[in-house]
């Protein structure tokens, strides 16, 4: 189904729980947030059902986002399912992997095509410092338990942030060649906890030319669906790098996805405060049909790109793990 700008929506993005095992520092405060109560967030049998009319209505992608979604008790059973929905074609993940070297079997059981998991630093120490509670060592173990269990592919996120680990670029890249991932750096973006800090981000030009100087990258040409990376093979390696510069080079006008959140909104786009509670609907007596006609008119709204800048940026009202990313 197209919106008004004729993009093909075919992508949702369910954060299943706004609860997290970690307080990275650009997502959450130290003491984290007061979770939502359990009435509050929507049942896997909603968000089921919500999946099988949305698949109806064009969407054949779907990613589970948090909060953390490995925290979120059951998943498998809801992995199994949206599996289980016609229409549906992938089913993905994203995870800080603290949990997934025990559950990655599991999930790929259950129907999970594959997985990303969100890694800021390969030191040790470091990690520790900017999750406030994480151990490096579960996360680099979950990665490998991850592609053994054939979840394919397995990619890791990185946030670019000035400060942090700038010094770690090369560093990604020869972890990529190692381990024959797909690294994709993410330009820190301004939400939540992260929107004060601006000055912090690096752009997607001196992530490619700080690698650059190291490897010989060679850009994969893009699909119509390709997504919002800009991906690159590390020549003579079986390691891939892609930058997501939603900042200095957004991808608005490809744009195919709409998200929900744990506690039943519809959001047209992350970078808005524009919000449509499917839960009040779901929980009125809807039917079928006239969650559909809700759906359409939330596809009506979502704009044609963000207006987001460091100088005036207009969503502050919830943090990143709120929404699912």
């Amino acid at each position: 189904m197209k919106d008004n700008y004729q993009r093909e929506i075919d992508y949702l993005r369910i954060a299943v729980t706004d609860r997290c095992n970690l307080r990275c520092t650009y997502c959450m405060p130290e003491e984290g947030i007061e979770p939502k109560r359990h009435e509050e967030i929507l049942s896997m049998e909603e968000i089921i059902r919500l999946v099988r009319i949305l698949a109806g209505e064009g969407i054949r992608k779907v990613r589970l986002t948090g909060g953390e979604p490995l925290v979120r008790k059951n998943i498998e059973a809801l992995i199994r399912g949206i599996r289980a929905v016609d229409g549906i074609e992938e089913i993905s993940l994203t995870t800080n992997g603290i949990l997934l070297e025990k559950m990655a079997v599991s999930l790929k059981e259950a129907g999970l095509d594959r997985a990303n998991v969100s890694l800021d630093t390969l030191k040790a120490d470091k990690y520790h410092e900017i999750t406030r509670l994480g151990e490096l060592d579960k996360v680099l173990r979950g990665i490998r338990a991850a592609k053994k269990a054939g979840l394919n592919p397995v990619k890791v996120n990185a946030v670019a942030i000035r400060g942090f680990n700038e010094d770690e670029l090369i560093d990604f890249a020869r972890f990529a060649i190692e381990e024959k991932l797909h690294v994709r750096f993410i330009e820190l973006m301004p939400v939540g906890e992260s929107s004060e800090t601006g000055e912090s981000y690096i752009s997607m030009e001196e992530i490619l030319s700080t690698i650059g100087k190291a490897y010989e990258l060679e850009e994969i040409p893009r699909g119509p669906k390709a997504g919002p990376s800009r991906d690159f093979e590390i020549k003579g390696t079986e390691g891939r790098i892609g930058v997501i510069a939603a900042l200095t080079n957004h991808f608005c006008s490809d744009c195919n996805r709409m998200r929900l959140t744990a506690d039943g909104k519809f959001r047209p786009c992350l970078f808005a405060s524009t919000e449509f509670d499917i839960r009040e609907v779901l929980r009125s007596g809807a039917d079928d049909g006239e969650i559909r006609e809700f759906y359409h008119e939330v596809l009506r709204h979502k704009p044609k790109e963000h207006r987001m800048t460091y100088e005036k940026y207009e969503c502050q009202d919830r943090r990143m793990s709120q929404i699912g990313g």
